[in-house]
């Protein structure tokens, strides 16, 4: 094998502490990882890369025939970078992208497993660099096919693990599979999934998937009859992305003509709600159901369930989630076994009839009907949930890289995983104004005496940055994933509340009933 040598000072401008200083090039062979001391280097890389853009897809102007004329990301190259195929001694250095508590929580699981070398986060967030579970790449651009596909290079990255949507609808995914770069996650034409909440209820339609009754609308005033025709309780959802934001639960039909109205009239959500969903209104429980797919195969993930509203007995406006807690007792092995069957191979399936296969993690938003039992599809999303993932990544015991691995390669048939026992929740912590305006760079104290209160805690950060004397900062809405295992829920519930009861930061609030759908009510106060 050839080696690569290059020297990093005059590769790469280090900024921040550097723990190891270097008198003389580094060198690189084929299948070389980069030493775990990797991520000592510095809190902070950055790096300058020639901006050289990719393809974007463009779902609007896609219907969904045109759509599925795609090509399957299994008949791209199948060179890998920096891992061999069926190696698993090989020890894989991992470029997480993505920012949030969901990158932080898959970071803090792929640092742990036995075949990952070091783990870096793109961009990351101060919480992440802080915590040593990755080394954190801020001026990465992750919209720059190419630069990724350097960086990837540089540093003999063996797997990219795409935290949230955005990049995947982009087409990262297809970029770096087709230049030879194991990637976790789906190309942008399966991604439409999440993409177009349109496209996701013909594909329901297509293969009989359940779901709820549906019209799609561009016109308001088509909306609105339809509307008055159904009846109120009814949903109104944004076809596009919307940063979870782009339902409305219509409890009158006025409501639901303010929600077409904002979307089709005002513009609220821009191209996102340029067409609407009108979807009747179920009644039950929901749930969150994660199943890892190579393509052909599924293999399903421990249950959990969010909680969406931002108010205390799921009261309030919709939120990207203030709250989890895995397992879910709703979803009993019954359960999963009809969803397996009846909604998330159907979808498998489907995509890889279509030419488009699917390669990442179904996300499926469930209702379990209360007339019926049975689950509906609500929604998908392409990626681990925020802040599911939290609770999952902390359960979780096989070795993350070589399962995100072989459902690159097609491989996940007789997969199986291991959790570990009892139970995880998240408590989420957001600035105050959250989900609409709130202020940012509030100080956060105390966090690492939150971690120490009781044992099993973790705090997974979302929105913090450094101010200028080193103290945490809030930058964003939702901040911070107070996580707890216990050896039952009410275990983990009263840990992840002491911890939260034990950070500092004025600015911020949280829910007090997280689980209280699973367990009995217990009131928490500051």
């Amino acid at each position: 094998m050839s080696c690569i040598t290059f020297n990093v000072g005059t590769s790469f401008n280090l900024h921040g502490c550097i723990k190891h200083q270097f008198s003389k090039p580094i060198g690189f062979r084929n299948h070389c990882t980069f030493p775990k001391s990797s991520t000592h280097l510095s809190n902070t890389l950055n790096l300058s890369f020639t901006n050289r853009s990719f393809s974007l897809f463009d779902k609007r102007t896609c219907s969904f025939q045109t759509v599925f004329k795609c090509v399957a990301q299994s008949s791209e190259p199948s060179a890998s970078v920096g891992v061999e195929t069926n190696n698993n001694s090989e020890r894989v250095p991992v470029l997480v992208i993505g920012g949030g508590g969901r990158e932080h929580a898959l970071c803090y699981a792929l640092q742990r497993s036995p075949s990952c070398d070091t783990v870096f986060c793109a961009p990351g967030n101060a919480g992440i660099a802080s915590s040593g579970n990755a080394t954190c790449i801020s001026d990465l651009d992750v919209n720059d096919g190419a630069a990724v596909e350097s960086f990837c290079r540089k540093w003999g990255v063996g797997l990219v693990v795409v935290g949230p949507e955005a990049p995947l609808v982009a087409g990262l995914s297809n970029y770096l599979v087709k230049v030879g770069i194991p990637t976790f996650g789906p190309s942008a034409e399966a991604a439409a999934l999440e993409g177009s909440k349109n496209f996701m209820k013909q594909l329901c339609d297509k293969y009989d998937i359940p779901t709820a009754k549906y019209k799609t609308f561009t016109d308001p005033s088509a909306a609105k009859q339809y509307i008055q025709e159904e009846g109120a309780p009814i949903v109104i959802k944004a076809d596009g992305l919307a940063a979870g934001k782009g339902v409305t639960v219509a409890m009158t039909l006025e409501e639901a003509y303010e929600a077409v109205d904002s979307m089709l009239v005002k513009g609220d959500f821009g191209s996102a709600g340029c067409r609407v969903i009108v979807e009747e209104f179920l009644e039950g429980e929901e749930a969150s159901f994660f199943a890892l797919v190579d393509g052909e195969n599924a293999i399903p993930l421990e249950s959990a369930q969010d909680h969406k509203r931002v108010g205390d007995g799921d009261t309030g406006p919709n939120t990207g989630g203030m709250g989890a807690y895995s397992p879910a007792p709703i979803l009993t092995k019954e359960l999963e076994s009809i969803v397996m069957d009846s909604i998330i191979m159907p979808t498998v399936k489907g995509m890889s009839a279509e030419g488009c296969k699917f390669v990442g993690v179904l996300y499926a938003g469930l209702m379990i009907e209360k007339k019926s039992g049975r689950p509906k599809l609500i929604e998908y999303n392409v990626r681990f949930g925020d802040p599911e993932c939290q609770v999952l990544m902390v359960r979780l015991e096989s070795d993350l890289v070589q399962v995100l691995l072989a459902a690159c390669r097609g491989e996940l048939s007789g997969v199986s995983l291991d959790w570990s026992p009892g139970s995880a929740m998240v408590v989420v912590m957001a600035s105050k104004g959250y989900p609409g305006s709130y202020e940012k760079g509030t100080i956060i104290e105390n966090l690492e005496e939150a971690e120490l209160i009781a044992s099993g805690i973790k705090i997974f950060h979302a929105g913090t940055a450094f101010d200028s004397e080193g103290r945490f900062i809030a930058t964003g809405g939702r901040v911070l994933g107070v996580t707890a295992k216990g050896n039952d829920l009410e275990e983990a519930r009263d840990r992840a509340y002491q911890a939260v009861e034990n950070v500092n930061w004025p600015g911020g609030f949280y829910r007090r009933d997280i689980g209280w759908r699973a367990l009995p009510r217990k009131q928490h106060t500051t």
